[in-house]
């Protein structure tokens, strides 16, 4: 795991924080953290507004810089150019440790409930459990999947309506493409599913997402690994993608060929104004669109194959 990384904060009015957020995601291959120094919510829906807010993404130390740097500061002068109302702040660049990065926004993550029955706590909070909880302890280290942030909620709640509709005798197999801290398989496993495969090209993601499997008892339940899905053969009942909208495009042939049929897909990580990108690059594969589900300025989208079902 590398010890040292290079942070990249950029300073920004709170109704632009998802493109700048996407940006950094893209620019730096990881997943961003977003700053609400005033958060002290049991749920996403009691955080209140901020005027501005502090994305920050993460390089590693030995890393050229300059390039991502050049590229972030002509996007905010670019977004500054076609929004001069708005004070885009020049971005700064800081050394960092791991442990400083992966901790210093724990007093920000509280147990959240998602959908009916999901309860998602951290390692270091207690949370009342209410009868029918399904509990899910976390660390998501330097891993992206709080179960907070909108497209992995859209995930969970989308994952659960799937799972209360399908018969029930059966029992789905579920691929979980860019897995993160393993918060979606984990959530996948104790609702009821089968064999689940957690893939992510990362590998310090995958090694937080087994030590959150091994934490919740869930490590001979769920395989984790770094295969691209390319190079996959199995194909599974349940697909869930939470990448960014570009990729899933890419992606698309790939991902329809490992969904079986009479399957669900579930597509994430997508903002709103990118929806048609993904539903354009879905039309021509061989599946039904079912509904988009929506939340802030992020949506997601289940798709079925009915081909032989």
């Amino acid at each position: 795991m590398i010890d040292s990384w290079l942070e990249i904060a950029c300073d920004v009015p709170e109704e632009y924080s998802d493109v700048v957020a996407e940006f950094l995601t893209q620019l730096s291959g990881k997943g961003v953290c977003v700053d609400n120094l005033s958060v002290d919510a049991f749920s996403t829906s009691e955080i209140p507004d901020s005027v501005r807010v502090v994305i920050k993404a993460y390089l590693p130390a030995e890393s050229d810089f300059a390039p991502q740097m050049h590229k972030l500061e002509t996007f905010l002068t670019e977004l500054s150019e076609r929004h001069p109302e708005a004070f885009f702040a020049p971005p700064t660049l800081t050394a960092v440790n791991a442990e400083d990065w992966s901790s210093s926004w724990k007093v920000h993550f509280k147990p959240l409930r998602v959908g009916k029955h999901l309860l998602i706590v951290p390692t270091w909070e207690e949370a009342v459990q209410l009868p029918g909880d399904l509990v899910i302890r976390i660390d998501p280290g330097m891993a992206f999947g709080t179960g907070g942030h909108e497209t992995t909620r859209l995930c969970l709640e989308l994952l659960e309506a799937v799972m209360e509709c399908g018969p029930l005798l059966e029992v789905p197999s579920l691929l979980d493409l860019g897995t993160g801290s393993g918060i979606l398989a984990m959530a996948a496993s104790l609702l009821g599913a089968g064999r689940i495969l957690a893939l992510d090209i990362d590998p310090d993601a995958v090694e937080v997402a087994r030590e959150n499997l091994e934490l919740n008892g869930l490590s001979d339940k769920i395989e984790c690994g770094t295969t691209p899905l390319e190079s996959l053969d199995e194909r599974f009942d349940i697909i869930l993608a939470n990448i960014l909208a570009e990729e899933l495009v890419r992606l698309a042939p790939y991902i329809t060929d490992r969904l079986n049929p009479g399957g669900s897909l579930i597509l994430s990580g997508i903002l709103a104004e990118k929806e048609q990108l993904v539903r354009l690059g879905f039309s021509s594969q061989p599946l039904e669109y079912c509904r988009t589900a929506s939340a802030g300025e992020w949506v997601a989208m289940l798709y079925r194959n009915e081909t032989g079902s």
